[in-house]
C-alpha cells in the first residue's frame, strides 16, 4: 500500500470556487473570469474517479464480476441494469470526470507553466475511455466537451474501435503521453498528484502497463503482437507494487472508502457470492478471511458461506447470519484499502496470458503467473501460504492455464468489480453461475445500457446508437467482443 494522502473533497471543492490569490478583484469585479491551478485539476480527476468508480465497484461491479450478492436493492444483482440502486449508474462520473481532465489537457497546452500536466492528462484520459466504452461500447468522444469551443451539444457516438484504435484515440492517446514525458525538458514539478507522486517515470509506466492491457483486449481483433513484444522488451511498464497506480483510502471521513459510511443495513445488503466462495476454497486461498467476515451462525457448517447471485429477496428471504458479510477493510479498516488504477499483479497476469497465446515471446508464463500471485498476495496484506504455488489448485499447469490466469486477476480484482465482469466477457473465466432469480433471461449481461438521461438529452445521436444495440440491449457485444 502506498503512503496515505488526505484529500478532502470539501478542500478540492472550496480550492476549485476560490483558486486565485488576488482577494482584492474578487471583490471588486465579481465577474472576473479565474484559472483552475493544474494542481487541482488533476487532484480532484485522481480522487473523484478513484473514490466514487471504487464505490461503483463495489456496489454494482461486484454483483457483475459476482464477488458479491445482494440481500436487497438487488435488481442489478439480478441482471436489470436498467435500474440503477445503490449503484449502477457509472455515466455521469466518466463524463463528468472526463471533462475535467479535458479542462486540464487543453490548460496544459495553452500554457507553458502547466506543460508537464500533459503527459498525465493524456493517459488519465485514455484510462477513463477505456472503461467508458468498454462498459457501454459507442459513446461520444471526438465531440464530446465541444459546447464551448464548436458549439456541438449533440454529439455524434463513435464505435469503440475507432475510440480504441484511431487517431487521438485510447492506443494513440497512450503513445502521444509516453512522448510527451519523455521529450519534458521543464522544471515545473507535478504538482496534485496522488496517483504517482509526481513521478514522470511511474507515469511512463502506468501508460505502458495501460497499452499492454488495452492490446490484450483488443488482440482478437487486432494483430497486437509486434507492439506488445516492443513495449515488454522496453522493460518500462509496473513491476512492483510500489510503482501501483493507486491511492489510499484513511481510516475515517472524509477520504475512507465510502461503504464504511452507509448506515448497516446497506451495508448488510452484501454478502459473499457463492461463486468466489466455490474459487476461494478450491484453491485454499487464505485471503478468504480478508475478503470476507466468517458466518455468525452454529447451523452453518462451514466458516465461510456464498449464497448464489441473484436471488428474489421477496420471495425467498435471506438469513443474514448464515453468509459471509465483506472483510473489515471495507468498512472499519478502510486505511487497508486503495483505489486502484493499475497494479504491478494485474499487468504480470497480462504478461503471462500474452507468453501462453504467443502474443509474446520474452520470459514464461510461470514466471509471470507465479509474481503475479506473489503480488497480489501483498497488495492485499495476505501472507502466501509456502505451498500455494506449488502442490494446491493455484500451483501454475495443475488445470486449465489460462483460466488459472484470468481467475487470479480476477480475484487480486475484487475492489475494482467491473473489471473482473469485463474480464470474464472477454475470456468466459471465471466460469460465473447462473442468476437465481434472473431478470435478464437466464443470461450475464455483456454491457451496460446508454442511460435514460442520453435520450432526453441527445435523442437523435441516442437512437441512433441504440438502434445498434438491438434497442439499448445489454446482451449485444461490443466490438472486442464480438
Amino acid at each position: 500500500m502506498k503512503q496515505i494522502r488526505n484529500i478532502s473533497l470539501l478542500s478540492l471543492v472550496v480550492l476549485f470556487a476560490a483558486c486565485t490569490e488576488d482577494f482584492q478583484e474578487i471583490n471588486t469585479n465579481p465577474n472576473a473570469p479565474t484559472e483552475v491551478p493544474a494542481s487541482t485539476l488533476l487532484r480532484k480527476v485522481i480522487f473523484d474517479y478513484g473514490e466514487q468508480m471504487s464505490y461503483e465497484g463495489f456496489t454494482a461491479g461486484s454483483f457483475l464480476g459476482q464477488y458479491f450478492t445482494g440481500t436487497d436493492f438487488n435488481l442489478f444483482d439480478r441482471g436489470d441494469l436498467y435500474s440503477p440502486q445503490l449503484g449502477g449508474n457509472p455515466w455521469p462520473i466518466f463524463y463528468s470526470n472526463l471533462r475535467d481532465n479535458e479542462i486540464l489537457l487543453n490548460l496544459s497546452r495553452e500554457n507553458e507553466v502547466y506543460a508537464v500536466y500533459e503527459g498525465p492528462a493524456l493517459i488519465l484520459k485514455a484510462y477513463m475511455t477505456a472503461a467508458l466504452t468498454d462498459f457501454y461500447g459507442d459513446v461520444p468522444y471526438s465531440e464530446a466537451f465541444k459546447g464551448k469551443t464548436d458549439g456541438i451539444t449533440s454529439p455524434v457516438y463513435d464505435t469503440q474501435e475507432e475510440i480504441y484504435t484511431g487517431s487521438n484515440g485510447i492506443l494513440d492517446n497512450l503513445e502521444q503521453a509516453i512522448t510527451i514525458i519523455e521529450n519534458y525538458q521543464g522544471v515545473q514539478p507535478l504538482d496534485g498528484d496522488d496517483l504517482l507522486g509526481g513521478d514522470l517515470n511511474n507515469w511512463k509506466r502506468f501508460a505502458n502497463s495501460l497499452r499492454i492491457k488495452y492490446l490484450i483486449r483488443i488482440s482478437g481483433k487486432v494483430d497486437v503482437r509486434t507492439e506488445l513484444q516492443s513495449i515488454v522488451a522496453a522493460d518500462e511498464y509496473i513491476q512492483s507494487n510500489d510503482q501501483n497506480a493507486a491511492f489510499d483510502f484513511t481510516a475515517s471521513r472524509p477520504n475512507n472508502f465510502r461503504m464504511a459510511n452507509l448506515r448497516d443495513g446497506d451495508f448488510n445488503s452484501f454478502v459473499m457470492s457463492e461463486t468466489i466462495e466455490e474459487v476461494l476454497k478450491d484453491y485454499n486461498d487464505p485471503r478468504i478471511s480478508v475478503f470476507f467476515r466468517p458466518t455468525d451462525s452454529a447451523f452453518v457448517d462451514s466458516r465461510y458461506r456464498g449464497l448464489l447471485n441473484g436471488q428474489d429477496v421477496s420471495t425467498n428471504p435471506v438469513t443474514l447470519k448464515n453468509y459471509s458479510l465483506p472483510g473489515v477493510m471495507f468498512r472499519e479498516q478502510t486505511d487497508l484499502l486503495d483505489a486502484n488504477f493499475m497494479t504491478a499483479w494485474e499487468t504480470n497476469f497480462l504478461l503471462a496470458e500474452a507468453v501462453e497465446r504467443s502474443l509474446i515471446t520474452i520470459g514464461d508464463a510461470k514466471s509471470y503467473y507465479d509474481l503475479g500471485v506473489e503480488q497480489a498476495f501483498a497488495y492485499w496484506n495476505t501472507e502466501l501460504p509456502a505451498d500455494y504455488l506449488t502442490t494446491g489448485n493455484a500451483a501454475y499447469g495443475v488445470s486449465d492455464r489460462m483460466e488459472q490466469i484470468i481467475t487470479q486477476k480476477w480475484l487480486g480484482n475484487l475492489i475494482n468489480g467491473y473489471e473482473g465482469w469485463i474480464e470474464y466477457r472477454r475470456t468466459g473465466y471465471p466460469q460465473f453461475k447462473s442468476v437465481s432469480a434472473s431478470l435478464n433471461n437466464g443470461m450475464i449481461p455483456v454491457r451496460m445500457p446508454y442511460p435514460t438521461s442520453e435520450e432526453a438529452l441527445n435523442k437523435t445521436n441516442y437512437t441512433d446508437a441504440s438502434g445498434k444495440t438491438e434497442g439499448n440491449s445489454i446482451n449485444y457485444s461490443v466490438w472486442w467482443d464480438e
